[in-house]
């Protein structure tokens, strides 16, 4: 349950300093980032893989890189509907959505070094 929190909190500070050193993307707080953190979350969960399936042939064409633009996309739709976080276009949207899956992806093999460091092995006694 810590790690879920962990990554949560992580995702949403990302977030929050993509917003402060990225023009076109604005977030009101950090509480607002992590709304949004959970709202893409659970889009992500229930709504790419459907889309990525109806998406499938375009992908395929593209070598894969559609699924970059299918995530701008999702991105762009949070920000469509929560108050406090904006999005001013789509190439906004794309640039945010691939530096906060770089950046996340760097915090959460920080957080895994983390997570291993802590855990105690077990000893093996002969």
């Amino acid at each position: 349950m810590f790690y879920l929190v962990a990554r949560l909190l992580l995702s949403a500070l990302a977030l929050f300093l993509l917003a402060e050193f990225l023009p076109g993307l604005e977030v009101s707080s950090f509480y607002i980032a992590l709304i949004v953190s959970v709202i893409f979350g659970v889009i992500n969960i229930l709504v790419k893989p459907i889309l990525f399936i109806l998406t499938l042939p375009i992908t395929i064409v593209t070598l894969g890189l559609f699924s970059l633009v299918l995530n701008g996309l999702l991105f762009w739709f949070v920000a469509s509907f929560v108050d406090g976080f904006a999005v001013s276009g789509f190439l906004s949207a794309f640039v945010a959505s691939l530096l906060l899956s770089l950046l996340t992806g760097l915090l959460y093999k920080f957080l895994d070094k983390v997570n291993e460091s802590g855990r105690r092995q077990p000893e093996l006694h002969s």
